[in-house]
C-alpha cells in the first residue's frame, strides 16, 4: 500500500507574530507533507506581508469570515488523502504528523487527534491552562473519544467532504470543532487520539482575555447543544464537573435576589453556592496542578471561568432558543 499523502490546512487571521514560526515548523516535518495551505481570513495586521515572504506554501485569501469558513476554504484546494488542521498560534513538533499517520492504516478511523504542548511556560496562567488540558487529555480522554480539536487533528478527507466539513454558522472559534466530530461519529467514522501527535501552543497570558474567550465558548456551546443534544451530558473532553458548575453559577443568580431582598435563607443558600464550587476547584487544582501558588491560582482561575462560561451560556441561550424554536 502506497503512503498516504498529506495536505496541511491553517487558517490564519491577525497572526503576525507567530505564523511564520508556525509554517516553519509544518515546512520541518519528518513525515512529508505534499502541501501546506494557508487561508489569510482577512488580516489587517503584517500576516499577509509575511505570507508573501514565505516559500513553500499556497496562499488563498478571502474577507474576514471566520475559521470555519477559512478551514473549508484551504480544504477544498486540497489533494492530499489526509488533510491535517492546526492554527496559526500553534508550533508542531516534527514528528507531529508522523506520530498521528499510523492511526490512518486502521479502515474505520476516519481522525486521528492531538494533544497541546507550551511555548510560553514562564507565564502562570499558560502553565495552568495548558496543564488542566493535560490533565483531560490524559487522564480522561480514551484512546476512541467522541470530539477531537481543530488546533490539532487529521482526517480523511472522503469523510472530510462527505459531512460537508465545518459548518460555517460557527462564525467564530468555538463549537465548530466538537460539531464536525459529532459529524463524522454519525457518518459512522471513529476518531483516535495520540497524546504524544504534539502541537506547542502559546496559551492565553491575560486574565481577562481568557475569560472573554470562556464567555464566547458558553455561548456557542449552545447551538452545538441544540444541533447535538445526545452530547450534552459530555463528549469524553468535557465531564461531569462542567456541568455542576454551571448549575451551581445559575443557582447564584436567584440567591442574590433572594438576599438582596433581605431573606437570611438567600445569604446561606449564596455561602454554601460559593463554597461547594470553591471545594470542587480546590480538588481539581490539587489534581491538576503542582505547587501551591498554582493551585490557588488555577482555583481561582476556574473559579471565575464558571461564571464567564455560565454568563456565556445563558447570552447563547437567549440568542438561539428562539431562532430553533421558531423556524
Amino acid at each position: 500500500m502506497s503512503p498516504l499523502t498529506v495536505s496541511v490546512v491553517i487558517p490564519a487571521y491577525n497572526c503576525q507574530s507567530t505564523i511564520q514560526a508556525c509554517v516553519e515548523c509544518v515546512l520541518r516535518q519528518t513525515y512529508p507533507v505534499q502541501e501546506i495551505i494557508i487561508v489569510n481570513d482577512g488580516s489587517t495586521d503584517d500576516t499577509s506581508s509575511i505570507l508573501q515572504s514565505l516559500s513553500g506554501i499556497l496562499v488563498i485569501d478571502q474577507s474576514n469570515a471566520g475559521p470555519a469558513v477559512a478551514r473549508n476554504a484551504g480544504a477544498r484546494r486540497a489533494t492530499g488523502d489526509v488533510i491535517f488542521f492546526t492554527d496559526s498560534d500553534c508550533r508542531a513538533h516534527t514528528d507531529w504528523i508522523e506520530r498521528a499517520i499510523g492511526g490512518f492504516e486502521l479502515d474505520e478511523v476516519s481522525v486521528v487527534s492531538g494533544s497541546y504542548g507550551i511555548s510560553n511556560p514562564e507565564s502562570l496562567l499558560a502553565r495552568c491552562v495548558h496543564q488542566e488540558i493535560r490533565f483531560r487529555h490524559l487522564r480522561l480522554m480514551p484512546r476512541h473519544p467522541r470530539s477531537f480539536g481543530s488546533y490539532n487533528f487529521g482526517v480523511k478527507r472522503a469523510m472530510y467532504e462527505q459531512v460537508g466539513g465545518f459548518d460555517e454558522q460557527y462564525r467564530e472559534a468555538s463549537g465548530e470543532d466538537n460539531d464536525l466530530s459529532y459529524k463524522i461519529l454519525a457518518a459512522g467514522g471513529k476518531i483516535m487520539f495520540e497524546s504524544e501527535a504534539l502541537v506547542a501552543h502559546e496559551h492565553p497570558v491575560r486574565l481577562g482575555k481568557y475569560l472573554r474567550e470562556q464567555f464566547r465558548h458558553g455561548f456557542w456551546r449552545v447551538r452545538m447543544y441544540l444541533n447535538h443534544p445526545g452530547m450534552v451530558t459530555g463528549d469524553d473532553y468535557t465531564f461531569w464537573k462542567d456541568m455542576v458548575e454551571v448549575l451551581l453559577c445559575l443557582i447564584v443568580v436567584p440567591l442574590v435576589i433572594i438576599a438582596g431582598l433581605g431573606f437570611k435563607a438567600g445569604v446561606a443558600g449564596l455561602i454554601l453556592v460559593v463554597v461547594v464550587l470553591s471545594l470542587l476547584q480546590l480538588v481539581y487544582a490539587w489534581r491538576m496542578f503542582s505547587g501551591w501558588g498554582e493551585r490557588l491560582f488555577g482555583a481561582w482561575m476556574m473559579f471565575l471561568r464558571a461564571f464567564a462560561r455560565t454568563a456565556g451560556f445563558v447570552s447563547g441561550a437567549l440568542f438561539f432558543l428562539p431562532k430553533h424554536f421558531i423556524k
